[in-house]
């Protein structure tokens, strides 16, 4: 049982639902699929408390992937999906596979992929491990998707000391289809034959499911053997085959072989579709001799798929498959029942209920407490942190933070202009990929942030919502759906727990008030290694609707004598900031407050403003606040440079970035005011420019919309010059700034 990571009170349950002994194959399919990977055993009860419906949703969580109707008879398909474990221990084809999965999530729906994004996160690049972990997963996600032709159009890429023993690799995968032509992954009709279509199965991956439920410790390199092997080639083809197969209605359900195998394809399929299946081990294809029944059922091989034909029409499904010269064997049948039945050459050799493997696999409702050190980290008073930088000394250290700085060394390693339907770059705004055949476009952001999460996962949570939506709104998208991929430490631990808990009730309030429904996700636990789990890092993806893909907009300034204006409040939020955390190496504080009503206005506001023309860019401030947002304007501009000045935010002498109260050193708090006003992350702030005859129509916007509104500055020179309540703080030469931060990432990776 151990090996197998089943508990003995799991076991004793097992023993209930099957009355009597399993055999090793029995205990082996229980194995995979009640792992916490497989079954979200430690996550379902929170996860029901999700808004799942709306009046676009067309398919919501239970399925391969959620979709949302988009207009035209279209829905986008998408889905967030990790590969944590497997990157850690082998990161290109960790990441590779990773890839390969979500894409598979997405055709398996009946929609063409025609986007990537991925959320990664890795130690710090001082670490010769994280820049090896680094440079085989970002090598992973370009080499699939670069060779399946499906473009990696953004993301995020976050660097942190607590990510370096177990990296996190998340993909969301976007595809479009027809309303009409969604298939499901569920069996029907008793009688139809069920198909095994693409790539042969071999000993890779075996017990993947396991190992991605387990933390890792000094032995981890040994589950090398665990992590599947992908052939982007392959998938290519299969692709293409099952979305013509499909259109033929031949297939009656189809589902992708993805974690356990043929365990998890065989038993959802049938638990979905209230019938049995019956399949033959020995007809499936095999890429190495001498396997048995176990390793066919458990195998994580890739590029494989399970079909359920409409019986007599089996001819129209192997000559697609021979046309694109894959596999497609029959290997067994749907049933009357509710049992999977496994024979191997005609004799039984396992016999379970579906349901047992699915539906009743155990839900646990653990025990959650509010760790003892987190009220703690909440309470820090500027007292605490010495003397602070000058403005421009801070300014001029974040530019080289990783986290902040460009990720062209990653970007460029992506074919993000494949499939001509990109338009926005990556790294220049949320992803903008325009519907082909229509006048509509999609904007897509995936977003989250650690370190807020791990002093408050409440808000946390909350904060990574809207900040994911604030990023499509800011592209000119309406945001419509959801999807998550929370990524937490041992859910067996009360803390762990807790943080799970809290960040999926924030998540639930956030959605709720912004109209964003989850359609589905991905649960990863156990993302600790040696009993050090990582920051609690739940990442949001989040899917906005343009109605006319040419209104979009970046966050780069367009031209010389533009108005700078400020949408929202600055109110100067130093907590869990990546100045405190550079600069005076600190991760305490309150996270930024976050009103959802004023969220929600500043959302709507700045969709109308790009819909109706009046404003040439668009940033959301996050990481490095105020200032770093206003410098990523400049850049990628052609050298726009920009001069602003910022009332000063006055923190008291008393200000704490919790919830106690220490004096500050009077010297030191004019520094720490204007230090607050350039670097505090406050939520919920917009910088976009406008031109002149355009500017008073974006404040009477604002004004009706409830949102405060100041204008800042202006653009032209080729500086950056900021200016906190009439005194200059910063002055940069764009050139100068610019080189810092888009190279910092590749010198860091040239150090050996």
């Amino acid at each position: 049982m151990e090996r197998h990571g089943i508990k003995p009170d799991e076991y004793e349950r097992i023993l209930e639902l099957m009355g009597r002994e399993p055999n090793l194959l029995e205990l082996g399919l229980f194995s995979v699929m009640w792992s916490e990977h497989c079954s979200y055993k430690s996550s379902r009860v929170h996860l029901k408390t999700l808004p799942t419906t709306g009046p676009r949703v067309v398919q919501g969580p239970g399925e391969n992937a959620g979709a949302v109707d988009i207009g035209n008879g279209l829905c986008a398909v998408f889905k967030i999906e990790s590969h944590n474990h497997p990157s850690f221990i082998e990161p290109y084809q960790g990441a590779a596979t990773g890839v390969g999965g979500i894409i598979r999530d997405i055709f398996t729906m009946g929609a063409r992929p025609i986007a990537l994004l991925n959320a990664l996160r890795f130690g710090s690049l001082d670490a010769p491990l994280a820049r090896r972990i680094f440079e085989g997963v970002v090598a992973g996600v370009g080499g699939y998707g670069n060779s399946i032709g499906i473009p990696t159009v953004g993301g995020e890429i976050v660097f942190d000391e607590m990510y370096s023993g177990n990296p996190l690799v998340n993909v969301l995968c976007l595809g479009i289809s027809r309303i009409d032509g969604i298939v499901k992954g569920a069996a029907k009709g008793a009688g139809n034959p069920v198909f095994y279509v693409g790539a042969k199965t071999g000993r890779d991956g075996i017990h993947g499911a396991t190992m991605a439920s387990a933390e890792f410790d000094e032995t981890s390199a040994e589950k090398r053997p665990a992590v599947q092997v992908g052939d982007p080639f392959m998938e290519k083809l299969l692709m293409e085959a099952c979305l013509e197969v499909m259109k033929t209605g031949a297939v009656l359900g189809i589902q992708d072989m993805g974690a356990a195998g043929l365990s998890c394809a065989t038993s959802e399929m049938g638990s979905r579709g209230g019938l049995g299946m019956t399949i033959d081990v020995m007809h499936v294809p095999q890429r190495e001799t001498g396997m048995t029944p176990y390793e066919i059922m458990l195998s994580e091989s890739q590029e494989r798929m399970l079909l359920v034909v409409e019986k007599g029409r089996e001819h129209e499904v192997t000559a697609v498959f021979e046309k694109w010269d894959l596999h497609a064997v029959q290997v067994g049948e749907v049933v009357e029942g509710s049992r999977l039945k496994i024979l191997e050459r005609g004799v039984l050799v396992a016999d379970v209920p579906n349901r047992a493997l699915t539906d009743e696999a155990p839900v646990y409702r653990r025990p959650m407490q509010e760790p003892s050190w987190q009220k703690a980290v909440q309470r820090l008073s500027l007292g605490d942190l010495g003397a602070p930088p000058s403005a421009q000394s801070a300014f001029d250290r974040l530019l080289t933070v990783p986290t902040i700085a460009s990720k062209r060394w990653a970007y460029g390693q992506y074919d993000h202009s494949v499939g001509t339907n990109t338009i926005a770059q990556p790294g220049m705004s949320a992803a903008v990929v325009r519907v082909k055949g229509t006048a509509t476009g999609l904007a897509v952001s995936v977003d989250g942030n650690g370190r807020f999460c791990y002093l408050d996962p409440y808000r946390g949570a909350m904060l990574a919502v809207a900040e994911a939506a604030r990023n499509v709104a800011c592209a000119g998208g309406e945001p419509i759906g959801g999807t998550n991929n929370l990524n937490f430490g041992n859910p067996e631990r009360p803390e762990i727990m807790w943080q799970l808990g809290e960040a999926v009730r924030g998540i639930g309030e956030a959605c709720r008030a912004l109209g964003i429904p989850i359609t589905g996700g991905n649960v990863s636990l156990y993302n600790e290694t040696e009993g050090r789990a990582i920051f609690p890092t739940p990442v949001l993806g989040v899917v906005g609707l343009l109605e006319d893909a040419t209104k979009t907009t970046t966050r780069a300034f367009k031209r010389a004598g533009a108005a700078v204006v400020l949408l929202g409040d600055n109110l100067g939020e130093l907590g869990g900031s990546e100045y405190l955390a550079t600069l005076h190496g600190k991760v305490a504080g309150q996270p930024p407050t976050l009103d959802l009503s004023r969220e929600a206005a500043i959302q709507k506001l700045i969709v109308k403003l790009i819909r109706d023309g009046l404003v040439e860019s668009a940033h959301d401030c996050s990481e490095g606040g105020l200032a770093l947002t206003l410098a990523e304007c400049t850049f990628d501009s052609g050298g726009i440079g920009v001069a602003v000045d910022l009332p000063e935010v006055r923190l008291k002498p008393d200000t704490t970035l919790g919830d106690t109260a220490a004096d500050v050193a009077s010297g030191f708090s004019r520094t720490f005011d204007v230090n607050a006003t350039l670097f505090g992350e406050s939520a919920s702030r917009i910088v976009v420019s406008a031109s002149g005859a355009q500017l008073e129509a974006v404040v009477a916007a604002a004004k009706a919309a409830g949102v405060m509104a100041t204008v800042i500055g202006q653009t032209g020179g080729d500086r950056i010059q900021l200016s906190v309540g009439g005194t200059r703080v910063v002055d940069t030469a764009i050139a100068d700034a610019e080189h810092v931060w888009a190279t910092c990432i590749e010198t860091q990776m040239g150090r050996r």
